[in-house]
């Protein structure tokens, strides 16, 4: 009865915690995901005040916000979106996943971590935060803006990538052979054709399944089928993220609206929670050894952003401000980022890893936002120029 009462009490103080953390956000302007990173350092092993009986509970919460996480991601996108965005935008994609890998997996080798950090570190550097993205495009009135197709293509070829990576990185840090691995891969890239394909010829069938009247009934059909495919998706060793990103991609139109209505409430307080179990995990005491080369580091991603917008901008016949929006939009990083340093660290690849990528990210999803709204005046001036 001690055990519930004390879990409940720290439940609800970090939940209010995370509230006055959120507001404080809005009010400055920034992502609140570094404030939540934060919170959880500071409640986490080496933190102020570590936390004793609910760590486990939010363990599980954890693994819930990153189900929901890449489920609402996958509701944004149908199929026919994703398969037009890989035949025009593939040759900006791989470019992205070039310029902005290398950075990650050149750090791994060059401070002697091995292979898989490295293939982890890549990761972490690589991928955007859509979530990020997606608000700063909003607040600042980018939405209508000729350049933001291009962001949003990148941003689902980054998604799509990621589908392949994650079972890679999975077999990698299992330690599997390297038959075991392909074994892995090509079920990965299976799951995600077949998937494809339902969607595209099948999707009524799946949204007539889904479909209800009722709100409540609507959720939790939406959240049972995804929660069950990432199950299924973790028991063939492919991700359990992977699997809900799926399910989202399969829904589409207005149900898909109605849908991500009901579910951003529930995955903004599951997020929350993911970003707070990272923190926990890492200690605050080895963040301050590694915190040069992680400005360093996202200062490096910054740059090969910028490059990856303006190419892909350019390609697109876009001037040179939009072309500079385009680099600035696609700079923070949070959700996959830690998604990935997370399956890492838990697999013991390197002890700083976690503390580096905790920083990169604190940096990347503070200063992107920032960036933007700092910039937006320049931006404008140069566009009246042109």
């Amino acid at each position: 009865m001690h055990d519930t009462a004390t879990l409940i009490l720290e439940l609800g103080a970090v939940l209010l915690g995370l509230g006055i953390l959120g507001a404080l956000a809005m009010r400055v302007g920034i992502s609140p995901i570094p404030l939540y990173l934060l919170a959880g350092l500071a409640f986490g092993q080496g933190g102020i005040l570590p936390l004793a009986t609910s760590e486990e509970f939010i363990s599980v919460g954890a693994e819930i916000g990153v189900i929901l996480l890449l489920l609402t991601l996958g509701l944004e996108y149908n199929a026919d979106e994703l398969v037009t965005s890989l035949k025009g935008n593939a040759r900006a994609g791989v470019v992205d996943l070039v310029l902005n890998a290398a950075p990650g997996a050149i750090a791994a080798l060059l401070l002697g971590w091995g292979p898989v950090a490295a293939v982890a570190m890549a990761g972490v550097t690589y991928a955007t935060s859509s979530g990020i993205t997606a608000k700063v495009l909003s607040d600042l009135g980018w939405i209508g803006n000729r350049e933001t197709p291009v962001v949003l293509s990148l941003l689902v070829f980054e998604d799509l990538t990621m589908a392949v990576y994650l079972p890679i990185l999975t077999a990698m840090l299992a330690g599997v052979s390297f038959v075991g691995g392909a074994v892995t891969v090509g079920i990965a890239l299976g799951t995600v054709s077949v998937v494809l394909l339902v969607a595209l010829r099948y999707g009524r069938f799946i949204e007539a399944f889904i479909s209800s009247p009722n709100s409540e009934v609507l959720l939790l059909k939406v959240v049972g089928l995804a929660m069950l495919v990432a199950g299924v998706a973790q028991q063939l060793q492919v991700s359990a993220a992977v699997g809900a990103f799926l399910v989202g991609i399969a829904v589409s139109g207005e149900l898909a609206e109605d849908a991500q209505a009901l579910l951003s409430p529930l995955r903004d307080l599951f997020a929350a929670v993911f970003f707070v179990f990272f923190g926990l995990q890492t200690d605050p005491s080895k963040i301050l050894p590694v915190a040069g080369l992680a400005a360093l580091l996202a200062l490096v991603s910054m740059v090969t952003k910028l490059l990856t917008g303006a190419y892909a901008a350019r390609r697109a016949g876009i001037a040179k401000a939009g072309q500079a929006r385009a680099g600035i939009a696609l700079i923070p990083r949070g959700e996959f980022n830690i998604v990935i340093a997370g399956l890492a660290v838990a697999a013991g690849v390197h002890p700083d890893l976690g503390p580096l990528a905790a920083a990169y990210v604190l940096i990347l999803a503070a200063f992107g936002p920032l960036a933007a709204r700092l910039v937006q005046p320049l931006i404008t001036a140069i566009a009246k120029r042109a």
